[in-house]
């Protein structure tokens, strides 16, 4: 069911979700298979599976800028403009910087999607497990506070999300990155392979394998399979990876209990100061700016990472005159994104007679080795993994040539094979990488207007080196040549992993959550997106989103028909 513009001021429901994206998503679909009756708030526009995906099948040839945004873009819109996926094919999936201004104490990049599915029309669908590596370190070393849960707690629900999401993979037996429920996995190209073999030679404790990705190898759950165009951020008409619109919001709409209202700005939630609990949403009409209010039993918070923080720190009463569940201090607080400022690249020789055919979305990964098992380093804590890949490129994309004959020749001929990595490194959970709202600017519909002050610090920068020298080593004892290493720029935010602010915790004098993700004193009201990340891990953190919240979910409703919320 769809609410337009129009809407009731007092509309009661089982469940409301905020925010559509890849947790809102579950949150939807679990609530609603549950049977209860489901309200979905996205603040932005409504966007139909495969009706509303108008470059999926464009060629580069017909946008204007063959892709490229030009130049008038690029300086209204720094921010954006720095995101790897934002382009002329996709800049209708993206927030403009204009449009949606907020205030950096230090450089932030944050990438926003505001349209039903978010940025799960976006993601890089890499979906590394955690295992108990990444929830038992902050208790370790005595960082920040330690995770109210352990692996053997989400596994379950890891396993859960996977056989309906549909990850390809291989069961590679690493500890660090816990064995999953896979579809076939994609191949890697010969060089790839070659690295993989000569890697576990050289080095006992590194291992290359094919990344585990929401892209699908066969048909599943009636989507795909992938066909290996890598044209996934402009959303896929095939079903052929895993998004909201595609997946999880098909399958509570075919429930009928799922109510979705786009144009719906959450400006708070409702807390009840006699009933001791959340009763509902205040929203503002994105359009028309009228305030309404939707009443539930239950709030499920997905509105990503930022933005659901942002709705706790706005949703004041006597009760909780500094944001809903803060009464520990630490909302707001510990915002984390990871680390990939290290770039190595090098040349190979070898395979000159080969290559591969089609454009597979996605690559290879190298996982952690670093402060794990006999390896103990004394320049940072924690670890990183590598994103990598080979390709060869036609030499007319390498070489000098321009015009006439020596072009067309280079048009018909490769370049050599190169190998590249990238660096995903772990950050650390800082008190003060912090956000905060502004006491003077609002935004467009009256809520006050962010502010980010957050940087990576001493143990980021030590890693980012020693991602780089362990890197370089890597490819020279492969024999490759030309081997660049580089430390990238690029600001916090831009990895678009955003997580922390609200964290889980064991005691709500420290955190603002708890092992179920509920609320601390609003025990109705639970946040299940980035938001409530207790430290960050080095894995792509998605596919943790996502059992994260199915737990909650099935937690919630049983709780609810206890009549304990």
């Amino acid at each position: 069911m769809y609410i337009g513009n129009k809407g009731t001021y007092e509309h009661s429901y089982d469940a409301i979700v905020i925010g559509s994206g890849i947790s809102g998503g579950w949150a939807a679909k679990e609530l609603c298979e549950k049977g209860l009756k489901t309200l979905v708030l996205e603040r932005g526009k409504m966007v139909d599976h495969i009706k509303d995906y108008p470059t999926a099948s464009m060629h580069q040839w017909e946008f204007p800028h063959r892709g490229i945004m030009p130049y008038k873009d690029q300086l209204e819109n720094p921010v954006i403009n720095r995101c790897y996926a934002y382009s002329e094919a996709t800049e209708h999936f993206f927030v403009k910087d204009k449009d949606h201004p907020y205030q950096q104490e230090k450089p932030f990049d944050w990438i926003r999607g505001y349209q039903v599915g978010g940025k799960s029309l976006l993601w890089a669908r890499w979906t590394q497990r955690w295992s108990d590596l990444d929830f038992e370190a902050n208790a370790k070393e005595g960082i920040a506070v330690d995770w109210p849960i352990r692996y053997k707690d989400l596994a379950p629900w890891y396993s859960y999300v996977e056989k309906f999401a549909g990850i390809s993979g291989n069961k590679d037996g690493l500890p660090q990155i816990p064995d999953g429920e896979f579809l076939p996995p994609m191949e890697m190209n010969c060089l790839e392979k070659h690295v993989k073999e000569q890697l576990t030679k050289k080095f006992k404790d590194r291992h290359l394998i094919i990344s585990r990705t929401a892209n699908l190898t066969q048909r599943h759950e009636g989507r795909g399979p992938c066909q290996y165009r890598s044209l996934c951020n402009r959303g896929c008409p095939f079903g052929g990876y895993f998004s909201s619109n595609s997946s999880t919001l098909p399958a509570a709409e075919k429930t009928g209990n799922m109510t979705i209202r786009p144009f719906s700005v959450v400006e708070s939630i409702i807390y009840d100061e006699n009933k001791g609990k959340a009763i509902g949403v205040r929203i503002i009409d994105t359009n028309t700016k009228e305030v309404m209010e939707y009443f539930s039993k239950i709030i499920f918070v997905n509105g990503s990472t930022i933005n659901s923080t942002l709705i706790l720190m706005n949703s004041i009463s006597s009760r909780f005159p500094n944001g809903l569940g803060n009464d520990s201090g630490e909302l707001g607080h510990n915002l984390m994104d990871h680390n990939y400022n290290a770039i190595i690249n090098g040349e190979f020789d070898g395979f000159q007679d080969k290559y591969y055919s089609g454009r597979r979305p996605t690559g290879t990964y190298l996982a952690r080795f670093r402060n794990f098992g006999e390896d103990q380093q004394k320049d940072f804590l924690r670890g990183y993994a590598y994103a990598g890949g080979a390709s060869r490129a036609p030499m007319s994309e390498i070489s000098d040539t321009a015009v006439g004959s020596p072009l067309k020749k280079d048009l018909t001929q490769l370049g050599p094979w190169k190998f590249n990595l990238r660096g995903m490194g772990e950050c650390l959970p800082y008190h003060d990488n912090k956000i905060s709202l502004s006491k003077t600017e609002k935004d467009e519909w009256g809520i006050p207007q962010l502010i980010i002050d957050a940087e990576y610090k001493q143990n980021e920068k030590n890693m980012v080196k020693d991602m780089i020298s362990s890197g370089v080593e890597m490819l020279e004892k492969l024999n490759f040549k030309n081997i660049e290493g580089v430390e990238d720029t690029r600001n916090i935010g831009l990895n678009i992993h955003e997580m922390g602010t609200a964290r889980m915790g064991k005691d709500p004098k420290t955190s603002v959550l708890n092992k179920y993700n509920q609320v601390w004193g609003a025990e109705n009201v639970f946040v299940t997106d980035g938001a409530c990340m207790t430290s960050s891990a080095c894995q792509n953190p998605s596919i943790t989103y996502m059992a994260i919240t199915a737990r909650a979910a099935d937690y919630a409703v049983n709780e609810l028909k206890k009549m304990n919320l």
